[in-house]
C-alpha cells in the first residue's frame, strides 16, 4: 500500500491501493483469497461482508481477540478493501480524551472503517462517549467548564468499528455488548505457516524448499509475523553464507545465529524458565517477579511469551502463580528435584 497519511492521532489509507512491494504484500494480504488460516473467523467475515454488501450498508462493528502477530490489523485492511472503503487505524492510548474521538470519528466517511488497536487500553472516560457513537452514530460533548459548559451533539456518519485486542478480558462488559462479532484469533499450525512462509517467499523472490519452509515454520511459534520476520533474516543469511537459497541447513543455521531453538524458543523464553527452575525450584511466582529476574517489562512477558509457553505446556497457570511443568525443565536442560532445587538433567 502506499504511504499512510499522517492524522496525529492514526492514519487513513485507501485499502483499494495497490501494494507498492512484494514484501508489503506478502505482510499484508488484501483479499479473504490471499489470506491463510484462521478458517472459521474469515468465514464469518466474508458473511458480514456479502450481507453488509447486499444491502448497502455499513458493516457491523467487530472486534479481533488474540496474542499479537496473528493477522488482526491485516483482517482490518482486508475488510476495508472488501467493501471498497477506507480504513483509518489508531490505537488505544493514543486516544486520551473525548476531543481525539471526536476528531477521529467526525473525518470518517459513510462506511469508512475505524481500527483501533488495543482498544482495551482506551481510557475509560473517552470509552464511555464511544456508546453512543457506536449505538445511535452521535456523540455528545461537553465544551467549556462551569457556568459555561453546554453540550454539543454531533451526527457521525455510519462507520464500522473493528476493535483488536491481546487481552479481551480486560474490555468492559457495556463496551464488549457493543460488538455484533467477536472472534478470537488462534496460533497457526506448522502446515498453514508453510504455506504462509511458502507464499511469504515468492513475492519476495527467495528461492527455499520443503525442508527450509518447514524449518522456518517450527520456530515461529504459530505467528505469521515472527515467520515473517525470521524469511528476512534468513534470506540475508542465506546471501552471506549460502548460495542465496533458503533450504533446511541454511534455515536451522539461520536460527541458531538467532538463538532460536527447534521449538521456536527464543533467548527470553529460556531466561523465563530457567529462571522459574533454579531460583523457584518450580514452586508458584508471579509474573512481576519473573520480570524483574530476567530484567523485562511483565505485560511484555504476559502478552508476548506467557501465551506461547502456556500453549505448549512449558509452564502453566495457578492461583499462586505460574509454575513450571516437566517440558518447561526439559527445554533448559533441568529436571525437577526431589526437593525445591531442580538439578541438571
Amino acid at each position: 500500500m502506499p504511504p499512510p497519511a499522517a492524522t496525529g492521532l492514526g492514519y487513513i489509507t485507501n485499502a483499494l491501493a495497490a501494494p507498492v512491494s512484494p514484501a508489503e504484500a506478502a505482510l499484508r494480504p488484501l483479499t479473504f483469497a490471499d489470506f491463510t488460516g484462521q478458517p472459521k473467523t474469515v468465514e464469518r467475515l466474508q458473511v458480514m461482508v456479502g450481507a453488509a454488501k447486499q444491502r448497502g450498508e455499513a458493516l457491523n462493528h467487530i472486534l479481533l481477540s488474540g496474542p499479537p502477530g496473528l493477522g488482526k490489523t491485516t483482517l482490518a485492511f482486508i475488510l476495508g478493501h472488501e467493501l471498497g472503503k477506507n480504513v483509518r487505524v489508531t490505537s488505544g492510548p493514543v486516544v486520551e480524551k473525548a476531543g481525539d474521538l471526536a476528531g477521529l470519528l467526525t473525518n470518517l466517511e459513510e462506511g469508512d472503517i475505524l481500527f483501533i488497536d488495543e482498544i482495551h487500553r482506551i481510557p475509560k472516560t473517552v470509552e464511555e462517549y464511544l456508546y453512543s457513537a457506536m449505538e445511535d452514530f452521535r456523540l455528545d460533548i461537553m465544551i467549556d467548564q462551569g457556568p459555561n459548559a453546554r453540550s454539543v451533539r454531533l451526527s457521525l456518519p455510519r462507520f464500522t468499528l473493528v476493535g483488536a485486542t491481546t487481552r479481551a478480558g480486560l474490555l468492559t462488559a457495556p463496551l464488549r455488548s457493543r460488538f455484533t462479532l467477536q472472534t478470537r484469533l488462534d496460533y497457526y499450525d506448522h502446515a498453514t505457516l508453510e504455506s504462509i512462509v511458502r507464499r511469504s517467499c515468492g513475492l519476495l523472490k527467495v528461492p527455499v524448499d520443503q525442508g527450509g519452509a518447514h524449518e522456518i515454520a517450527t520456530r515461529s511459534r504459530g505467528t505469521p509475523r515472527v515467520a515473517n520476520n525470521l524469511i528476512n533474516f534468513v534470506r540475508d543469511f542465506a546471501q552471506q553464507r549460502a548460495n542465496g537459497k533458503i533450504t533446511q541447513p541454511v534455515a536451522a543455521a539461520a536460527l541458531e545465529l538467532l538463538e532460536i531453538d527447534a521449538a521456536g524458543l527464543d533467548e527470553m523464553d529460556k531466561r523465563m524458565l530457567r529462571v522459574m527452575a533454579e531460583n523457584y525450584g518450580g514452586r508458584p511466582v508471579g509474573i512481576s517477579t519473573i520480570a524483574v529476574a530476567v530484567g523485562e517489562e511483565s505485560e511484555t512477558l504476559e502478552e508476548v511469551h506467557e501465551p506461547f509457553l502456556i500453549q505448549e505446556g512449558y509452564i502453566q497457570r495457578t492461583r499462586e502463580g505460574r509454575m513450571l511443568t516437566p517440558k518447561g525443565y526439559q527445554a533448559v536442560g533441568l529436571k525437577p528435584h526431589s526437593g525445591d532445587q531442580a538439578t541438571l538433567l
